[in-house]
């Protein structure tokens, strides 16, 4: 069933803090950067979990990576890895991770995702974490479980699942969930977010202000941010897609993907000021 994504559906399930939250009853963030050249997509995803709420967030990296991402962060940890057996060793406490992002789209990117798989962490793949797997999709689905969210583009969507957006955006993106058994973020002008049980919504205010490199990127912070704090995966995803792309409308002409992360307040009190008064 498709329905219209609006906050009503989800808005009471945001993940607001009580007088005794303490930064790690927030949840924890990982998100894999690339090699030292690629690492501008993960900050991006790592700032925006932060600002929706993640109590730690880490960026884990390979080691050439470390002189790039240190001084550019502040509260955001850094953790070099040097095999996938020890990025899967240092997310083992964490709730959710990213991967994806300027990952690479190389046999390293794929062995990453089969580690984290075997986590127990929410994962967000988005990007070269899909890209790779064109003709081989089987290998994804194989290690995904249904709390996981995949982010394609209509691009990376016909690279995992051929020939499917034929049916027209709502109906591709429904079976593929149902192929992948995990929920499916299927972007563009009206995102279609879908689920594996057959639920499925279509995002109404997309903004043309996010047609710039890195919101993509942004977006899976943004998911990847509430998964870690528990929130359904499915729910977080339609959050996240509202919520990046008003907070896109908001800013309007000469929005850049690292804008975003800085106005996600306003929209985050505006959601909650609607939750006090539902």
């Amino acid at each position: 069933m498709i329905e219209t994504n609006d906050p009503a559906i989800w808005r009471n399930f945001l993940p607001w803090p009580g007088a005794e939250t303490h930064k790690h009853a927030r949840g924890r963030l990982g998100v894999v950067s690339g090699r030292a050249h690629q690492t501008g997509a993960a900050r991006l995803a790592a700032r925006a979990g932060l600002r929706l709420g993640a109590g730690v967030v880490r960026i884990l990296c390979p080691p050439d990576a470390v002189a790039v991402i240190a001084p550019a962060i502040e509260a955001i940890m850094l953790t070099p890895f040097a095999s996938p057996d020890a990025l899967g060793r240092e997310v083992e406490e964490m709730d959710a991770v990213v991967i994806g992002p300027a990952a690479g789209v190389d046999e390293s990117t794929v062995a990453n995702i089969q580690a984290l798989a075997l986590s127990g962490a929410a994962l967000v793949i988005d990007a070269d974490g899909l890209s790779v797997f064109k003709g081989r999709s089987g290998e994804l689905f194989a290690a995904l479980d249904r709390d996981d969210v995949l982010t394609p583009h209509e691009g990376e969507f016909e690279r995992l699942f051929p020939g499917l957006l034929k049916r027209g955006r709502p109906a591709a993106a429904l079976e593929a969930a149902r192929r992948a058994q995990a929920v499916v973020v299927l972007k563009g002008p009206e995102t279609v977010i879908a689920a594996p049980d057959g639920r499925g919504r279509i995002n109404p205010n997309g903004s043309p202000w996010l047609a710039t490199a890195g919101t993509g990127d942004v977006l899976a912070g943004v998911i990847g941010g509430l998964l870690a704090q528990r929130m359904d995966s499915f729910d977080a995803a339609c959050a996240a897609v509202w919520i990046h792309a008003d907070t896109a409308d908001r800013f309007g002409p000469g929005l850049i993907a690292e804008d975003l992360s800085d106005r996600f307040p306003e929209t985050l009190r505006l959601l909650r000021g609607s939750s006090d008064q539902a």
